[in-house]
């Protein structure tokens, strides 16, 4: 049997601003999710993340309305904002001339890799896990977990898509992480050390 160390990517986050949790907006989290590129992971082990050697050990991941920081190569520096409710929509829309609820932006020359990555979703029963107190939608288990089942993912456009997520492509990502500090609105930074400068 395989095991795998789940350290959390966000890890990498640089900046991230949290909306109100998911169970003060009354929605039960009954899985959470790890997304990785390799597939044949057969049991979580609790790790203590490389760029936080004071952290305890822990299997780490994700809930559904935080997923999509997650469909992308894990190397893919990525950014998004979204909106909670009907007044963060209406800035959402005013600021990003947009009519979803969520945007996530990628560097232009990460297309290739996106178009053609595979990506897996391990899905847990959240009762082994506990909220992270470092980062919204994120959980955390002290103990070795099983996942319930593994998906793969073959087409990362279309899973956006499917979910109403409107993805950006950009040469840079600097002005639109400017825009996502100004708004006011939830936003996390994914791998964002390695975007261009």
């Amino acid at each position: 049997m395989r095991s795998a160390s789940c350290v959390r990517e966000t890890v990498d986050v640089d900046i991230e601003r949290t909306s109100r949790p998911l169970a003060d907006r009354g929605i039960d989290v009954a899985e959470v999710y790890h997304y990785s590129g390799d597939g044949t992971i057969r049991r979580f082990a609790p790790q203590v993340p490389a760029t936080n050697p004071s952290h305890p050990p822990g299997v780490w991941a994700i809930d559904a309305f935080h997923a999509p920081l997650y469909w992308f190569p894990r190397d893919c520096p990525r950014i998004s904002v979204w909106a909670t409710d009907a007044e963060q929509q209406a800035l959402m829309s005013g600021l990003f001339a947009t009519e979803a609820s969520r945007v996530c932006a990628a560097e232009t020359s990460w297309l290739p890799a996106i178009c053609a990555a595979r990506v897996y979703r391990y899905c847990f029963d959240a009762t082994a896990f506990s909220p992270s107190v470092d980062a919204e939608g994120q959980y955390v288990s002290p103990t070795a977990v099983v996942p319930l089942r593994v998906d793969p993912v073959d087409d990362l456009l279309r899973l956006h898509a499917e979910h109403e997520v409107e993805l950006r492509f950009t040469p840079r990502l600097g002005r639109l992480v400017d825009r996502m500090l100004e708004s006011a609105l939830p936003f996390s930074f994914v791998r964002i050390r390695d975007a261009k400068r």
